[in-house]
């Protein structure tokens, strides 16, 4: 018994000696990991890596309802209109209800499109977690549930059959990072999160460990602001974080571009602009992102998801479940949009559109 109880304090004393090795790297040594992280992301493959087999379209014609959260939300949009060019394809019938913002309505729509009695529902930007009554009884009756962004995991989770969704907390780590080399590893971070989402404050928690795991960096302040924050709210906030900081604040990190859409304005760009404080983005890739990005003003970068492929991708999965299959679980690698690389990858167009055929890929499998 004592040999065992040594055996377990040596190996506990052995990680912890590990994690405090990890937590104290040489800044040097960071850097170099962190170029290294930030060249891989901004160099999207050509080539297709998501899945090469699977079912073909089920014979019988399917009818499938999206739950949109924000239908005037860029990646809700953009995600819906990729279902929908896909479901084109396979020949199904597709019904939106549009919750316009509205958590409420989240239930109700739900409910909604149980009676209209499917044969899938697709839930894209809510909660899986946070409708437990109406998951239950999609499971129950035999509906099978994809998610987009719709839980904080990859894959089946929380009732789904999948969730579709890039890699949050790489999103997260790959903003970060680049966030930690252009301040030459001294930045100063605040962090701009939704605490209504669960999605959205997994980002922003990578993002504090991330800053944290950078030894001459410092995470200033992580600033709960809802999706509903408007952007006159902004200049108000950002003099008090000024006066708060001072120099020591050099960058911001957004959950997403919609947080820099507040920082767009005339009043809130002067502030930012006089601080000397770059902005950054943890994800979507929306058409105004792409054109601060481009035009030089206020956004450094975003990490955008590819919303019409995983529009593909939430028909493929559904056929999956049709079929009795297991779903393919893939997820898009992150992708890095500076200055830089803005020109590929659909850049021209102000959005993330791989060139890497899918549209072709899916179309082999489904036998179209």
């Amino acid at each position: 018994m004592k040999l065992t109880q040594f055996n377990f304090v040596t190996v506990a004393l052995v990680f912890s000696l590990i994690s405090s090795a990890f937590a104290q790297e040489d800044p040097t040594l960071f850097l170099n990991r962190a170029n290294a992280r930030i060249a891989k992301a901004m160099a999207f493959k050509t080539s297709w890596d998501g899945p090469t087999s699977g079912p073909r379209i089920a014979a019988q014609k399917k009818s499938i309802v999206l739950i949109a959260s924000n239908l005037k939300n860029n990646s809700v949009l953009r995600v819906t209109n990729g279902v929908k060019e896909a479901a084109a394809v396979a020949g199904w019938d597709v019904f939106v209800i549009d919750c316009w913002g509205v958590n409420s309505k989240h239930a109700e729509a739900f409910s909604r499109a149980l009676a209209l009695k499917p044969n899938g529902i697709v839930l894209a930007g809510i909660d899986a977690n946070e409708q437990p009554k109406e998951m239950n009884a999609a499971n129950t009756q035999g509906v099978p549930v994809v998610g987009w962004h719709a839980s904080t995991r990859i894959g089946p989770s929380d009732g789904l059959f999948t969730n579709v969704t890039a890699d949050p907390k790489e999103e997260a780590t790959i903003a970060t990072l680049l966030g930690v080399v252009n301040s030459n590893g001294k930045a100063g971070v605040v962090v701009f999160t939704d605490p209504n989402s669960l999605y959205a404050q997994s980002k922003s928690n990578e993002v504090a460990a991330v800053v944290k795991q950078c030894r001459s960096c410092t995470l200033l302040s992580v600033e709960a602001l809802p999706a509903t924050t408007t952007a006159d709210k902004m200049p108000a906030l950002l003099t008090a974080l000024a006066q708060r900081f001072g120099k020591k604040w050099t960058h911001i990190i957004g959950v997403n571009d919609n947080y820099l859409d507040l920082l767009a304005t005339p009043a809130a760009a002067a502030i930012i602009a006089s601080n000397k404080i770059e902005a950054l983005s943890a994800g979507e890739g929306s058409e105004s992102a792409y054109q601060r990005i481009r035009s030089k003003t206020v956004q450094l970068s975003t990490v955008p998801e590819p919303f019409s492929l995983q529009g593909w991708q939430i028909v493929d999965e559904l056929n999956r479940s049709f079929s009795g299959e297991k779903a393919s679980s893939y997820a898009t690698p992150a992708y890095l949009v500076t200055e830089q690389n803005i020109a590929f990858h659909g850049g021209q167009q102000n959005t993330f559109e791989p060139n890497n055929g899918y549209r072709n890929e899916y179309k082999k499998i489904w036998g179209k």
